[in-house]
């Protein structure tokens, strides 16, 4: 039995400081080395969500990480996810399950509500501390947002609560890391500051030797020691929750591969859809909006969306969805998942404007169904065959809330004939399909049949995603230990 170690908590001087990538390294080190890590965040704001094996939705990030770990997923690990569907209001999930929209104001407004979040993110917190050692913590965005503090659940007060080791992560490629640490530091108040452990820089360009001197002066300036500076990389890959990564992927068509336009919408979801595509080296995945990338692309994906309807109204109004309509009648592949399943119907319908305050929207015509939002939202994980005649076992999970039914005397073609006797998505025909299921992509038949057709130079062996996640976690897991002081880390969790 390994010695019960106290929980560790990385918060950040910023947005996208890259806590969640180190979380999921700490989370892959302590299984490595025998203990049985959880990861533990108590509010998230995305719209890359995944739904558990009980059927529970929660943040992408947490799943990553409890990969890492070699866990499941379970809602305890992100007990409150907030998914923007406009600019000023998100829907709540608490525990898993949609507890309705709130307002920004309304939600860090309404002090009682907000301490009944936080006591449920506590108890999430206790349940996985009964079961797993030692818990991995995550804060949100940065901890010096001192008109959020008393509203705060997810960063110092939790730290507090949970008695964690807390290490501060600085993106040094932003500029001003002595500014923003320094800063941070000073304006945590006495009993935070006593949770905090070391500064971890990272993104570090260049030789790490040369900011030896600048450990120095943080150390003198903020009394916290750099435990680890940890080098800029782009050879290892970990899905990455936050939109921000977006602009970090390819835009633009290339020569000798198999182009795929996946169209930007506004609030598009679970964009972690078609992280896989980046690591097959038959394809070229590109996020666009612009009408002549979409043009030249051999395949156009519809993502997911948190609002349907007004995704597909603004994709009217600058011209895509005939630029996609167009490419279907040449014969290009036009797939959707999810939201975008939902848009290549006829029509599209919210007669309770639970998206938002469009009654309903023409679709792109392209299948021949119509869907209605409803108030019940489904999330479940699914086992299912692609197409049928199908002998492979495929998995994916399902996060949606309305009912699509086909259109008058249209024949069924279900997409994938799942486990417990459902039928998903519709299949005109290989260039022309839509499906419900998110992570279809990650199949290895499935992919083969996105890249049936097209005569590029591939390798023949189908891709395993699986497998190549997990020598990621191990390669991340290196990477840190080499430049992290683990001997220090470990110290202060005993």
């Amino acid at each position: 039995m390994k010695q019960h170690l106290k929980p560790i908590m990385f918060v950040g001087t910023c947005s996208d400081a890259g806590k969640s990538v180190i979380n999921a390294a700490f989370c892959r080190i302590f299984k490595q080395d025998g203990y049985q890590p959880a990861p533990f965040k108590a509010q998230n704001m995305s719209l890359n969500s995944f739904s558990t094996p009980e059927g529970g939705e929660m943040g992408r990030a947490q799943v990553v990480q409890a990969e890492a770990c070699g866990i499941a997923p379970h809602t305890d690990m992100n007990p409150v996810l907030l998914k923007p569907t406009n600019d000023k209001s998100s829907q709540v999930v608490l525990n898993g399950r949609p507890v309705g929209n709130m307002s920004a104001k309304d939600y860090f407004g309404v002090q009682n509500q907000k301490e009944a979040l936080f006591r449920e993110a506590i108890e999430a917190f206790r349940r996985l501390e009964a079961r797993y050692n030692p818990i991995v913590l995550e804060g949100a965005g940065s901890i010096s947002e001192l008109n959020l503090r008393d509203r705060d659940i997810t960063n110092m007060r939790m730290a507090i609560q949970a008695d964690a080791s807390t290490y501060l992560v600085a993106d040094i490629d932003r500029g001003g890391v002595f500014g923003s640490v320094y800063g941070t530091i000073a304006l945590l108040k006495p009993e935070e500051r006593a949770q905090m452990k070391g500064v971890i820089i990272n993104k570090f360009r260049g030789d790490a030797s040369l900011f030896e001197e600048g450990r120095t002066i943080l150390k003198e300036l903020t009394g916290i020691p750099v435990v680890g500076v940890i080098p800029w990389f782009r050879d290892i890959k970990i899905e990455e929750e936050d939109s921000v990564a977006l602009d970090m992927k390819t835009n633009t068509w290339q020569d000798g591969k198999i182009n795929v336009a996946i169209i930007l919408l506004k609030r598009m979801s679970n964009f972690t859809d078609f992280d896989v595509l980046d690591m097959d080296p038959r394809f070229n995945p590109y996020y666009t909006s612009n009408i002549d990338e979409i043009e030249k692309a051999d395949i156009i994906l519809l993502p997911g969306s948190k609002n349907t309807l007004a995704d597909l109204q603004s994709i009217r109004a600058n011209g895509i969805a005939d630029a996609v309509v167009r490419a279907a009648k040449k014969g290009k592949k036009v797939i959707g998942i999810c939201g975008g399943y939902q848009m290549m119907g006829a029509r599209l319908e919210d007669p309770e404007g639970i998206e938002g305050n469009l009654p309903a929207v023409p679709g792109l015509g392209l299948l021949p169904q119509c869907t209605v939002i409803e108030q019940e939202k489904i999330t479940k994980q699914s086992r299912f065959t692609f197409r049928s005649g199908s002998q492979m076992a495929c998995k994916g999970y399902e996060i949606h809330m309305g009912q699509t039914t086909l259109l008058g005397n249209a024949p069924e073609s279900p997409v994938a004939l799942l486990e417990d006797g459902r039928k998903d998505g519709y299949y005109l025909n290989t260039r022309c399909w839509g499906s419900y299921m998110h992570g279809i992509l990650d199949n290895p038949e499935v992919l083969d049949n996105l890249a049936e057709g097209f005569n590029k130079e591939t390798n023949s062996a189908p891709f395993d995603y699986a497998a190549f996640k997990e020598e990621q976690y191990d390669k991340l897991a290196e990477l840190v230990r080499k430049h992290v002081d683990m001997e220090y880390i470990y110290s202060t969790l005993m």
